[in-house]
């Protein structure tokens, strides 16, 4: 089983907004794993994703088959190309529920 590194420093990647709602108490843990690895928000949840990802060996067999079929790999690809847009600074922060008071907003974003 593989391990998931966070290495300390940011990271310089192409962004794509993902509009996503995420529980309190995950949403404190990523807080605190960005101030112990001196990174972005961004970064380490997409690290997280990452390594979520390349764990699920299910997925990673879809993937793979997908990956060999070219007429499902082209019309899907294309689909998804047109949908990604540049995330902006303010659109990166998390969206606390719905629930989550406004003094209490405002410290997630803070």
């Amino acid at each position: 089983m593989s391990k998931l590194k966070i290495e300390h420093g940011a990271s310089k990647v192409n962004w794509v907004l993902l509009k996503t709602n995420i529980e309190e108490s995950i949403a404190h843990e990523i807080e605190l794993m960005c101030q112990w690895s001196e990174n972005d928000r961004k970064y380490i949840v997409n690290e997280l994703l990452r390594f979520a990802l390349s764990q699920s060996e299910e997925f990673q067999k879809y993937k793979a088959e997908r990956d060999s079929d070219p007429l499902k790999k082209s019309s899907e690809t294309k689909a998804i190309a047109s949908t990604p847009r540049p995330v902006t600074d303010g659109a990166s922060k998390l969206n606390p529920p719905a629930a989550t008071s406004p003094s209490r907003q405002q410290s997630l974003e803070s």
